[in-house]
Formats: C-alpha cells, structure tokens, sequence
C-alpha cells in the first residue's frame, strides 16, 4: 500500500479543525457571577454563553472520525495480511499506532470531560448574605489540554500511517515455481480430427 496524499489531508484537515475547536472551546468557557434577585433576599449563579460545550463537542466528533479514517485504512494494524517483519518500519508503525492511541484516547477524555463538566450549572440558591455561593465552573486548561492531546494525534496518527505504508506488504508476496517456465512445449502441427 502507498501512502495516499488525499487521505493525509483528510486526517490533517480533521485533526486541525478539532484543534481550532478546541483552543475555541478553551477561550469561550462558561464564567459565572453570584447575583442578588431583585425580589427577594436570595442569590443566584448568572452563567455565560455555552458555546465552549458546542466546540468542544464538535472537536471531540471530528477527533473521532479523523482516528476512524486513519485506521479504517490501515486496518487498525490488527487486520489484513499484516506487515513485514523484522524492520524498523514494522517496529515504528507499532509505537505510533501506541502514541497515536494514547494521545487520542486523552484528547477524547479531555473534551468529553470538559464538554460535560462546562454544561454543568448550579441550580441552587441561597440567602443573600448567609454566605458563599459557590457557582460550579470549568477550571482553566482543560480544553487546552485537549487541543495539546489532539496535536499529538496528529502526529503520532500520520507517523504511523507513514510507518505502516513502509512496512506493509501490499498484496505483493513472493511466490516459488510460479509461471511460466524458461522452456515451452512445442506443439506438434498435424491434424487435430482423427478420422475413425
């Protein structure tokens, strides 16, 4: 198999759009601010837009189709007929398909967790002055730690692609007393109908 230019572009296009969603997902997470309710002695959270859970939903979908792709065509290196073995393309095709994995996997983690956690509002509310209302946000960095993650699948996603074509077979297997032979029969000329 020959590494294909378009689906290079495909898992790069993919891998840095989910990266743009989630530095966008970071910048725009939800704030929250304690108001005093103008009818009673009563205080409530005010949260800010939940645009950050749309993009860092959005970045964890094409994360995810990006990593389909990528092993879809490679067969997820367990499938097919395999790659050759003893070189070092095989042995770099199994630590980026690791790497590649692993970084995906806590891409995924980050911006499904932070997705979640930034949807989440305080429902509650207390009485002006008892104290502290406590109004649940998400902390700073979870989507930057997701858009990090999701830059090293992509490098660890297109090495691998790259070390698994260089260590694939390709379908061309070498194969013994196969074909046509150096000498070929003559066939006598005569008459192929007997008579009887």
């Amino acid at each position: 198999m020959a590494m294909s230019v378009s689906i290079v572009a495909v898992v790069t296009a993919l891998h840095l759009i989910a990266f743009v969603f989630a530095v966008g997902a970071e910048r725009r997470r939800s704030t929250a601010k304690v108001v005093p309710d103008q009818y009673d002695e009563m205080t409530y959270c005010v949260y800010s837009t939940d645009a950050s859970t749309v993009y860092g939903l959005s970045a964890f979908g094409l994360l995810l189709i990006s990593q389909a792709v990528v092993n879809g065509v490679t067969r997820c290196l367990c499938f097919g007929k395999g790659l050759v073995t003893g070189t070092s393309s095989t042995t770099w095709a199994v630590f980026f398909f690791i790497v590649s994995w692993v970084s995906f996997l806590g891409a995924e983690a980050c911006l499904l967790a932070g997705s979640a956690r930034n949807a989440y509002h305080t429902k509650y509310r207390k009485i002006f002055g008892g104290g502290d209302l406590s109004c649940a946000t998400l902390r700073k960095g979870v989507f930057a730690a997701g858009a990090a993650l999701t830059l090293l699948s992509l490098a660890g996603s297109i090495l691998y692609y790259w070390a698994h074509t260089r260590a694939d077979t390709g379908g061309w297997e070498k194969h013994r007393n196969e074909g046509l032979g150096m000498a070929m029969q003559q066939q006598q000329p005569g008459n192929d109908f007997e008579k009887a």
